[in-house]
């Protein structure tokens, strides 16, 4: 979650077109109307979503991703249970209740749509030297070991700063594989990777996107192993 966070914060930054400066005053109008229906305490999905249909044009229209529209949106969703539904049988609040009930047709619809549109790769014109190109590369090295030193690394600092501990009976060894699981990039990284080398036209012929996949697959096999070796030899010993 805060990885595809802090990528959307980094095509904000750095793949912003000229800014239309009426629609990010529209857009700032609207913003403070979630604000109210938030601090209002209300609770109809309806009214979050009236504004945040033309929210999300209007960030369209203002040159910035518009993909911060829904970042933005989900951010003013009331995520507590006003105080006269907890006497309520089984009460939830609004931001729970849709991400239950969207989860099911963004994990089997929206994301293989996104993946299948996105990662076609051909493979006519691919050579094994191609994979040493510098675009793939650097994709590779950046999802595999990038991001298992990234995590552990702060996993790391949090735990001798004293700002955080592992989960009761994990060690060190399940956090470096899970370490390893985070190189599993596939939504976020085809999106930045599409933005990034759009200007690129067939002279890349999809390393970008062949890189992802090799990078991503690469990370989820020696996570897979790692995890499969600790606790099986965890589970022996017990």
């Amino acid at each position: 979650m805060f990885d595809d966070l802090g990528a959307i914060v980094v095509i904000a930054l750095f793949y912003t077109a000229e800014l239309s400066f009426l629609s990010l005053v529209i857009a700032a109008v609207l913003i403070l109307g979630l604000a109210c229906l938030n601090r209002l305490g209300v609770t109809r999905p309806a009214a979050y979503f009236l504004i945040g249909v033309p929210l999300w044009l209007a960030v369209l229209k203002s040159g910035v991703h518009a993909t911060l529209a829904g970042v933005v949106l989900a951010m003013f969703i009331p995520l507590r249970v006003p105080e006269k539904s907890l006497s309520s049988h089984a009460p939830e609040s609004l931001l729970r209740h849709l991400e239950h009930t969207l989860h099911p047709w963004v994990a089997f619809c929206i994301l293989p749509v996104f993946a299948f549109a996105n990662a076609g790769v051909s493979l006519v014109d691919l050579s094994i030297t191609d994979m040493f190109h510098a675009v793939p590369l650097g994709i590779v090295t950046g999802l595999f070991l990038g991001n298992q030193i990234g995590v552990l690394a702060m996993c790391w600092f949090a735990v001798r700063l004293g700002i955080a501990s592992p989960p009761e009976g994990v060690g060190w060894w399940e956090l470096y594989g899970t370490a390893l699981l985070c190189g599993i990039g596939i939504t976020m990284s085809l999106f930045i990777a599409s933005l990034a080398f759009e200007q690129g036209g067939t002279a890349y012929l999809g390393l970008e996107r062949f890189g992802i996949l090799i990078g991503s697959f690469v990370s989820g096999l020696f996570g897979y192993v790692v995890l499969r070796v600790v606790l099986g030899n965890r589970a022996k010993a017990t």
